[in-house]
């Protein structure tokens, strides 16, 4: 049974869906089951990935890493997804040269989650409630 918002990635082609609806039954791409990605948080590498919250002169910025990531061709974020108290969700897709960090004009009151994707080393996460 798959759960709201989780994501899931095949294997062979490497597409990545995330779950709008809760369903029962598997997914599956390429003729293959497709694999549900585990959201990282303290795994090695946690200084470049792990997003850190700041508040800003009008919301707040997201910054991926303590250690700027990478934003280079081969290795990259390739988006960065924040969870609110009030059901929304907002996400942005970056691309190689840009700034790894995303700026929204909510309090850091309003957070529950943040989520990035990098191209090399998957998902992670920080969970703020």
């Amino acid at each position: 049974m798959t759960q709201k918002y989780e994501l899931y990635k095949c294997e062979i082609c490497g597409g990545i869906v995330e779950i709008i609806h809760e369903g029962e039954s598997d997914l599956v791409c390429c003729g293959q089951p497709m694999t549900k990605m585990v959201e990282k948080s303290t795994d090695a590498g946690s200084e470049k990935h792990l997003p850190v919250v700041e508040k800003a002169e009008r919301g707040i910025i997201i910054k991926i890493g303590s250690v700027p990531h990478p934003m280079e061709e081969k290795h990259y974020i390739e988006w960065i997804e924040v969870f609110m108290k009030d059901g929304k969700v907002m996400r942005i897709p970056l691309h190689p040269g840009d700034k790894p960090e995303m700026h929204i004009g909510h309090s850091l009151e309003d957070l529950i989650q943040v989520r990035v994707y990098c191209n090399v080393h998957g998902l992670w996460s920080k969970k703020l409630v």
